[in-house]
């Protein structure tokens, strides 16, 4: 068992979102109980992951994706009720980082999916993206199968590029737009979470492979490293709770 406090100085001192320039507060968004002995983390704090670490009685809810996100309507109502109500009622902690968890060096998302996917040598390449090479030349029809068996999830695979992938540029969820980076930089492939109708026809333009990994499926893992090292420091029970998304 942790005091909340203690584990909160800790992770703030790990991902400094005091860095960072995010779209919600990172840190602790709802207080719960002072003292913490289960931990659950999931991607998103959605009704249905709050009811599942009520039923393992968890005292804090890890998440990438929380609340109170800018220019969302601040009344507390339908949806946002009952999700504070279940975590009020049950004093349960929800703590949220988003940005300084995709970033994170150790623990990050985009450092996190490198090895889920069997990247060598990641490395952050500019704001976000990240960079790095397959171990062997694949074609882009024998990656997007790469992508399905490691990720539980069939891409979407657009783009005109090279007709061997070997440099891959990435970062997760919503982050299409930075595709850019990606041709900025040579690379054969960029993999993020999500498409937008823009990202097709700059793939096909512009001479480069672009996969839609899904946004919940490549945002898996930082929470899960997260919450590891918090077990691992504390001494607390730490679990993963994969709520499907297939978006």
């Amino acid at each position: 068992m942790a005091s909340r406090t203690t584990i909160l100085e800790r992770i703030n001192e790990w991902l400094q979102p005091e860095n960072f320039q995010d779209y919600c507060p990172n840190g602790l968004q709802v207080e719960g109980k002072e003292e913490v002995s289960t931990i659950v983390s999931g991607v998103t704090a959605s009704k249905a992951l709050i009811e599942a670490a009520i039923d393992v009685n968890a005292d804090m809810i890890l998440v990438h994706h929380g609340y109170f996100w800018k220019g969302e309507d601040q009344r507390i109502r339908g949806m946002k009720r009952e999700r504070l109500k279940q975590l009020l009622d049950n004093d349960i902690n929800l703590v949220a980082y988003h940005l300084p968890l995709d970033d994170h060096p150790d623990y990050g998302n985009n450092r996190q999916l490198a090895d889920v996917l069997d990247i060598r040598n990641p490395r952050p390449l500019g704001g976000l993206v990240w960079e790095g090479e397959l171990p062997e030349a694949m074609s882009p029809q024998s990656f997007a199968l790469h992508l399905a068996r490691k990720l539980h999830r069939e891409p979407l695979w657009v783009g005109e590029g090279p007709e061997k992938i070997r440099k891959i540029g990435w970062c997760t969820g919503a982050a299409q737009g930075f595709i850019e980076t990606a041709l900025n930089a040579g690379l054969d492939a960029y993999i993020s979470g999500e498409i937008s109708e823009p990202t097709t026809h700059t793939a096909r333009e512009c001479g480069i492979h672009y996969f839609a990994a899904g946004h919940h499926a490549t945002e898996r893992y930082g929470v899960q490293a997260l919450g590891k090292a918090l077990e691992k420091e504390f001494g607390v029970k730490h679990q993963f709770i994969d709520c499907d998304n297939p978006v």
